[in-house]
């Protein structure tokens, strides 16, 4: 087949919507189909294109045998609800533009985040008349008026109206979770519309591994037991729960415990002022580190943290941090409730604590620190689950199989 592909976001960018489309495209194309994917410069989160890079109107390049076309965009940090809108608008026209220069395309799929790019891929669907796989991996505009990105009513009621209509006209739609889908289906899609494909990680990327002594040292964590957080440090991960519980544990006279925050994002200079405040000695920002730089950090770690707010709209969500830190062998301390928390207690990869509650977190941290052999254990238990259910691999193939029964029905 000759695939389409519409993202926001691509490598080198090493957030989850990235990922999981380059790992994808990237297992396609090993099976000889033909994948050209439409992004823009990469910049997230801070709205700075990355070296070697620049914001051009049309740049070209191969990654991995996948083709992929740049395109110009009003950049923009992940802070801002006017700015961040823009962006996306002049992402979406300017893919559109795009779409209409690639040849012979059999299939299309748009993703989300963000929702821009799945109207895109509406109207590139509608002008070029091939079908197109709808992924949403975020529940949008819910998320941004449940984060208080967005007040403005009128706003997100036209937004509401255009998501609705997008589902109707997508031909397929992917999501990662059941929770995801049965929320489509309250909205009233057909549930034979919808396909689920979880997320999942490269296991052979990410591996145990003897930790990278020259990086601990470097980060000055020698003997300490390193709590990880990886990942968009933004509005919705909360994360100022373990700031507070870093104080509980400093306060405790406990100096063991290190809390490890990888990455940037809307909230990082905020935390980071907090910390200050705070005097905590036990929290180190790495800030935006590549992709290729995560299984070193998360090997040098002895917990992976996942954390959002306390929100209904998050219990469909299922985080790819859980697939990548169980594939490390390392537990998993979740603070993400409903599928998530059912997910990791299921696998028996890790320990559920309440989301935005710093007690629970520090009371599943000192478990973990009291019963080093089930801490063990979990790890074990993660990775081999990983390898067996949640591998990109298989996942990918999933994925081309159903691609090729809606090639196969619009050629019928």
């Amino acid at each position: 087949m000759k695939i389409l592909f519409l993202s926001h976001y691509f490598y080198p960018e090493g957030n989850a919507p990235a990922s999981r489309t380059y790992e994808n495209c990237k297992q396609w194309v090993k099976n000889d189909h033909e994948v050209t994917v439409i992004t823009c410069a990469p910049n997230v989160p801070n709205g700075r294109v990355y070296e070697g890079y620049d914001n051009s109107l049309f740049r070209r390049e191969k990654l991995s045998g996948i083709s992929v076309v740049r395109v110009w965009t009003y950049l923009a940090a992940n802070s801002g609800t006017y700015k961040r809108i823009a962006n996306y608008i002049s992402f979406m026209v300017m893919a559109i533009i795009a779409s209409l220069f690639v040849r012979k395309v059999d299939i299309i799929i748009a993703t989300s985040p963000q929702f821009f790019c799945g109207w895109a891929g509406i109207i590139v669907s509608k002008l070029i008349r091939k079908p197109l796989v709808l992924e949403i991996r975020d529940i949008w505009p819910e998320s941004i008026k449940t984060l208080g990105a967005m007040e403005n009513e009128t706003l997100l009621k036209t937004l509401q109206i255009l998501e609705l209509k997008m589902y109707r006209d997508s031909h397929k739609i992917v999501t990662v979770g059941n929770g995801y889908k049965q929320h489509l289906i309250e909205k009233n899609v057909p549930e034979h519309k919808v396909a689920v494909i979880t997320n999942g990680v490269d296991t052979e990327i990410f591996h145990p591994a003897k930790p990278n002594k020259n990086l601990i040292r470097t980060l000055k964590l020698e003997n300490k037991f390193i709590c990880s957080y990886v990942g968009t440090i933004g509005l919705a991960s909360g994360l100022e729960t373990i700031l507070e519980c870093a104080k509980m544990l400093l306060d405790e006279n406990n100096h063991r415990v290190h809390f490890l925050l990888v990455g940037d994002g809307a909230s990082k200079i905020h935390l980071e002022n907090k910390a200050r405040s705070y005097n905590l000695s036990n929290i180190t920002f790495t800030g935006h580190q590549l992709k290729e730089n995560i299984p070193d950090l998360l090997n040098v770690s002895n917990a992976c943290i996942v954390h959002l707010r306390k929100n209904e709209l998050f219990k469909t969500v299922l985080p790819s941090k859980i697939f990548e830190g169980a594939a490390m062998g390392i537990p998993i301390l979740n603070g993400v409730d409903g599928d998530a928390k059912d997910l990791v207690t299921n696998l028996d990869c890790g320990i559920f604590f309440e989301p935005e509650n710093s007690s629970s977190l520090k009371e599943s941290i000192e478990y973990l620190l009291d019963n080093p052999k089930h801490c063990f254990e979990m790890g074990v238990n993660g990775r081999k689950q990983v390898k067996l259910n949640f591998e990109r691999t298989s996942l990918s193939e999933q994925y081309i199989k159903l691609l090729d029964n809606i090639h196969k029905q619009q050629k019928e």
